[in-house]
């Protein structure tokens, strides 16, 4: 990588003051920048590395007014934050070797892969499976029988996709994560012993997902566990058997999906968060970390907090109390 200032402003339609020809090879964060690296200011306390940054150039929002000179030639975009997103998936992607590599790997003979597609080492590709245009698969990839991979998806190493699992375009599935895999579905037997349900039905994943390292999206009993478009769900999550996830909803690490659960769109759950099995979230509930959920949220826009979790405010207040009778 290496992009001048003013070819920066013109691929994120921002505007440049200094020098225009300035170049950069190489991201930072603001605190750490050097010349001929590229950093950003989206965050008011740390205005302060704006005066002191060695950073050629700084990212910055329009309305950013600074108090002191600034060494570094700025360009000022809408918004800061969404820009360097923006150019970091634009460089990530331009190293991509549009290439279809097919040694060592076990592809059937029914299934269909796509124009462009990339295709690592030790990848297995089942039976009448369809893999879009576009798509990366690196290696150590296990993709099962009948499965229907999308346009532009990243399926990093070690992830395994089971048989009959959907997945929309422009989906990123990171390394070691399993889809579709049987869910924890047993029967307590008379003599006190546990018989297997088994599990006939699939994962259905939407459009521009993301689903973070070692996470389990469990297959459902009979018909579809559902993450919906524009979901984000971090690393080492578990969502189970039956479980809808709303659209644009986002999942910190450690977070567990009981069961048959539906949670509306636009929700946030913060990190190691637990949702028991059959009940509802109402849309845009915000949950706090380490809360547990063990009923329906029917008003939405909540932001809830504790075991068990209720409104964040009425939780503050029962914690002072709380601490205030333990220190008398």
């Amino acid at each position: 990588m290496e992009i001048t200032a003013k070819d920066l402003a013109t691929a994120l339609g921002g505007t440049v003051e200094g020098d225009p020809e300035v170049k950069v090879t190489s991201f930072a964060k603001i605190e750490h920048g050097k010349p001929g690296q590229l950093c950003f200011y989206a965050n008011p306390k740390y205005e302060h590395y704006v005066y002191t940054s060695k950073a050629s150039v700084l990212l910055v929002n329009f309305d950013f007014q600074p108090k002191q000179p600034v060494e570094a030639t700025l360009i000022r975009v809408p918004d800061a934050y969404a820009a360097v997103a923006r150019l970091l998936k634009l460089f990530a992607g331009s190293d991509n070797k549009q290439r279809r590599h097919r040694g060592h790997c076990r592809i059937a003979c029914s299934a269909r892969i796509g124009r462009r597609v990339w295709v690592g080492d030790f990848v297995t590709v089942g039976k009448h499976s369809i893999v879009g245009d576009r798509t990366r698969i690196y290696d150590n990839v296990t993709i099962g029988d009948g499965c229907k991979i999308g346009e532009d998806c990243i399926i990093y190493p070690g992830v395994h996709v089971f048989s009959g699992s959907v997945i929309g375009d422009r989906v990123i599935l990171h390394a070691g994560c399993i889809i579709g895999d049987d869910g924890f579905g047993n029967a307590l037997q008379p003599d006190g012993s546990w018989q297997k349900i088994e599990h006939l039905g699939n994962v259905i994943i939407g459009n521009d997902v993301e689903v973070g390292s070692n996470t389990t999206i469990d297959r459902a009993p009979l018909e579809s566990t559902v993450i919906e478009d524009g979901v984000r769900i971090d690393n080492l999550c578990q969502i189970a058997h039956n479980v809808v996830v709303g659209k644009n909803t986002a999942m910190a690490a450690q977070c567990g999906i009981a069961g048959s659960t539906r949670i509306g769109e636009g929700t946030v759950l913060a990190g190691q968060v637990g949702v028991v099995g059959h009940i509802s979230i109402a849309p845009h509930t915000t949950v706090c970390c380490k809360s547990a959920v063990i009923g329906n949220v029917r008003k939405e826009g909540e932001t809830l907090y504790g075991c068990p979790a209720i409104d964040q405010k009425k939780y503050l207040k029962a914690y002072a109390k709380f601490k205030q009778s333990a220190e008398d």
